[in-house]
């Protein structure tokens, strides 16, 4: 067994956009989850769990949902990366399917067995996916936002799955509330965990600005990752 890595490039609307592929070389085809980056890019966060998911045996795949694997190096160049999809979720939305199609396409991947996973900002585009009709197994929001795209509530296939800090100044109860009301309109067959005081990136070591909200918890983080796991052992 030997894991194996690589920057898969892949394009949308004109936009060179800069994936990480991972996955175990003593595997044929396996089934594959793509990762979804926060508001900062593609980086070493979200590689690290695609690494972690191709350690578990599925191929782990860490998109790119800005463009030429564009980050931001502090909050208002975050902020100003991100600002142009939420304001445009057609365009945030054919980016991740096309994502989601390039991934399908690996030689390394069982084209039946997809599923999309995201973090904060991630949150939110893999719900997007989920909303636009997607036929992936299943999708999980960390920490992620839920305002919808608009009124609209279309029948949603895919099966959902929500890991929310209580606390979580960027998703209040309200919004909460919101998304189950939602979820169960659209037909979805769809689970929330709330973490009680967690706060918003609880899964990030990094995340230390209680000012902001944004704080990890190891508890949490530690019981995400397991609601993952039988997750991916449902819908696979």
């Amino acid at each position: 067994m030997a894991i194996q890595t690589k920057l898969l490039n892949y394009d949308c609307d004109g936009v060179r956009l800069e994936g990480y592929l991972a996955w175990d070389d003593s595997i044929e085809t396996a089934p594959a989850i793509a990762v979804s980056h926060a508001w900062g890019g593609r980086g070493e966060f979200e590689e690290s769990k695609a690494l972690a998911l191709a350690e578990m045996g599925f191929v782990g795949f860490a998109i790119d949902m800005y463009g030429e694997g564009k980050q931001g190096s502090n909050p208002e160049e975050n902020e100003a990366l991100m600002t142009p999809l939420l304001a445009d979720r057609d365009l945030l939305g054919r980016r991740i399917e096309r994502a989601i199609e390039t991934l399908r396409d690996q030689s390394q991947v069982d084209s039946s067995k997809i599923a999309a996973m995201g973090y904060c900002f991630g949150g939110l585009c893999v719900l997007d996916l989920a909303r636009r009709g997607s036929d992936v197994s299943g999708v999980v929001s960390f920490h992620g936002l839920f305002t919808p795209p608009n009124d609209e509530v279309k029948p949603i296939s895919t099966k959902v799955l929500c890991l929310h800090g209580y606390q979580d100044p960027m998703a209040l109860p309200e919004s909460v509330v919101a998304l189950g009301e939602e979820m169960t309109k659209a037909g979805a067959d769809w689970q929330l965990y709330a973490y009680g005081n967690a706060l918003h990136s609880f899964t990030n070591p990094a995340a230390n600005d209680r000012d902001f909200g944004t704080v990890y918890d190891a508890d949490s983080d530690r019981r995400s990752w397991l609601a993952l796991t039988n997750f991916l052992e449902e819908i696979f």
